[in-house]
């Protein structure tokens, strides 16, 4: 797992009323608040979805890492197959400025088309004996339903590469045209459930 003394990627400093605004999405203010952040578009090659072991493995988490700059040291290796083992390699040294990891709710969230959904849905790591699941959880009520968003295709122990469902991709959050330092998992449209109901997990 990765030390949670590892540096985190640095984004210039946010005004105290953008602060407030962005405090405001957590906070169960009516829906008009998530539209105050817009997305932007980013180069999907310099960025790697993870599943990444907690602890002695048993559980996981969503990791996202990032090649910030190209031509230095690299942030991660990807080995062939399904599932394909992850190294990464931004573990093992300074990577401030090379590289960015978003290893939370703080550095990631779910989007559907211009609905921001931080505050009313969850992305939880989901085991299977024979597949490992991104999953987009609901956490209230009529928030909508529970969408597959990635899997790896197989199960293995250690750092495993997401694979995105067809339709997903990730963007940059912005605020007034200004990149932050978050990324949505995103989809421009809602899932349609199967015939016999409702979207559920595997």
């Amino acid at each position: 797992m990765l030390s949670s003394a590892l540096p985190t990627a640095r984004f210039p400093a946010l005004s105290l009323s953008t602060l407030l605004l962005i405090a405001s999405l957590g906070s169960g203010l009516p829906s008009r608040s998530q539209s105050l952040f817009g997305a932007g578009e980013l180069d999907q090659g310099r960025f790697l979805v993870v599943a990444a072991p907690i602890g002695s493995g048993s559980r996981y988490q969503l990791n996202i890492y990032e090649q910030v700059r190209g031509g230095g040291r690299p942030c991660f290796a990807v080995a062939e197959g399904r599932p394909a083992a992850v190294n990464p390699l931004l573990a093992s040294f300074d990577f401030s400025g090379v590289c960015a990891r978003y290893i939370d709710a703080n550095g990631y969230s779910l989007r559907v088309a211009d609905r921001d959904l931080s505050s009313s849905y969850r992305l939880t790591v989901v085991r299977s004996p024979n597949d490992t699941y991104l999953m987009a959880m609901p956490t209230q009520a009529g928030a909508g339903p529970e969408m597959m968003v990635a899997r790896t295709y197989g199960s293995a122990g250690g750092f495993l590469k997401f694979e995105l469902e067809p339709g997903w991709r990730l963007m940059r959050r912005q605020f007034k045209g200004r990149n932050l330092g978050h990324v949505y998992l995103y989809s421009p449209t809602w899932p349609s459930p199967p015939s016999g109901g409702a979207v559920t997990a595997p």
